[in-house]
């Protein structure tokens, strides 16, 4: 088992993958046990040829997407601390050493490298970027009642525990929200580490599009929110089939019947009775959902447990050797 995996998934990244690479190695210099792993996601680039001459590890993810590409990382690579950044030379590798030290002497599950409380909104020139960097961070905190400082950065760190009961479910750019609301959710230690960003340097280009993959970080956080939490989120939805039935039925039929003593509006009666039926059937499938949930998150304290006697054996077995 390595000491110290450093991970970096790349997409033609070949102007400045050689140069994350040799930093890695700068910063960790005094470190024992590291090794570099590169994993290349179809570059058609000199990605691959550049990472090999710097002395990194390369392998290969042939599923498109970083989601898939951390996936197989995730399941290849045994640590006692992991460390994953981009290959474009927007982060500072000298962070590697304090981020690690949280890891491995303080019991944090993820440390998040925070961007957004440093450099990160004088250096970055897409404006968009930082108002969805606000919002998604905005709306996790206050959902998820979470106080990480930056949801969408992709430089952190990890124990081993939480790399090997992490589902990634994710198949691109939403895979750090995914991961912080992971780590919220079940409970794992995180802690904020901030660090200096700099923009990409001339010639690199973002493969993240602004709009789209924006659309899916959202579209990614209400949906885990209503599977965190299926009682607040269907209660919601009932409580607003019920005053939408309300507003139709006191005007249009109640208020009516009573000067009248008719019903005079039945197709809007017939509506209104089809929405309350609604509005219970989706607080009772709240109600059953959070039950489940709540078995869910026991189940997963009894994975910690195994996934915490595996690395003990392995280390075993690795001392014998």
């Amino acid at each position: 088992m390595n000491n110290l995996a450093i991970l970096i998934p790349c997409y033609n990244e070949g102007i400045t993958i050689k140069k994350v690479v040799q930093d890695c190695k700068e910063s960790t210099k005094y470190i024992s046990g590291v090794k570099i792993y590169v994993y290349d996601n179809n570059s058609t680039d000199n990605t691959v040829e550049e990472a090999r001459k710097a002395g990194a590890i390369v392998r290969r993810e042939y599923q498109q997407g970083k989601g898939n590409v951390i996936r197989r990382m995730f399941r290849e690579i045994d640590a006692n601390c992991y460390i994953m950044l981009d290959g474009d030379d927007t982060y500072p590798t000298d962070a590697i050493p304090e981020m690690m030290d949280l890891v491995t002497n303080k019991n944090v599950d993820m440390v998040v490298g925070d961007r957004l409380s440093s450099s990160y909104f004088n250096e970055n020139k897409r404006p968009f970027h930082n108002i969805g960097n606000v919002l998604v961070r905005g709306t996790i905190n206050h959902l998820f009642k979470s106080n990480i400082r930056d949801i969408l950065t992709g430089y952190r760190a990890f124990s081993f525990q939480f790399v090997k009961v992490y589902p990634v479910l994710a198949k691109g750019f939403e895979i750090e929200t995914e991961m912080s609301i992971f780590a919220i959710e079940n409970n794992l230690s995180v802690e904020n580490c901030i660090i200096d960003y700099r923009d990409r340097p001339k010639g690199s280009e973002s493969k993240l599009n602004t709009y789209s993959d924006g659309f899916k970080v959202l579209r990614k956080v209400f949906s885990l929110y209503r599977n965190f939490h299926p009682y607040n989120f269907y209660s919601i939805v009932s409580l607003l089939l019920i005053i939408i039935s309300a507003a139709f039925f006191l005007p249009k039929v109640w208020l009516p019947y009573i000067h009248t003593g008719m019903v005079q509006n039945m197709p809007t009666m017939v509506m209104c009775g089809f929405m309350v039926v609604a509005s219970l059937i989706l607080y009772s499938a709240g109600l059953v959902l959070d039950s489940v949930n709540q078995k869910d998150k026991q189940e997963f304290e009894f994975k910690l447990q195994q996934i915490n006697t595996d690395r003990l054996i392995k280390e075993d077995i690795t001392k014998d050797d």
